[in-house]
């Protein structure tokens, strides 16, 4: 079941993720604080959207989904906790797994599709 307002809060999520993380650059005391909120929005909308099918592909690729999610909100807490650069090495897991589950779900749910 997917809710009407998900797509609207994923977008606001990742604007805020996307921003905060080039505000860090500058070494901005917010900045992490706007990632955090963007990528708990965003990490928020694909743990509460489930699979309900039973394609062993797309739960796998689902569950590399969360894990991308969940790596993003612990990008955000290293960047508050920790006043050095290691949450890069996490942020970019995550944007690997994110970008690579991005292409894959809808391809796999095309095949289960026909």
């Amino acid at each position: 079941m997917t809710n009407k307002y998900y797509p609207t809060i994923s977008v606001i999520g990742a604007i805020l993720l996307l921003g905060g993380a080039i505000i860090q650059i500058t070494q901005a005391v917010w900045a992490p604080y706007v990632y955090l909120v963007g990528a708990i929005l965003f990490a928020y909308v694909q743990v509460t959207d489930r699979y309900e099918g039973a394609n062993l592909i797309i739960r796998r690729l689902r569950r590399q989904q969360m894990l991308g999610a969940a790596l993003l909100v612990l990008a955000g807490v290293m960047m508050i906790l920790w006043h050095r650069n290691e949450w890069i090495l996490c942020l970019t897991i995550a944007a690997i797994l994110e970008l690579y589950t991005a292409f894959r779900i809808p391809q796999e749910e095309q095949k289960e599709k026909q």
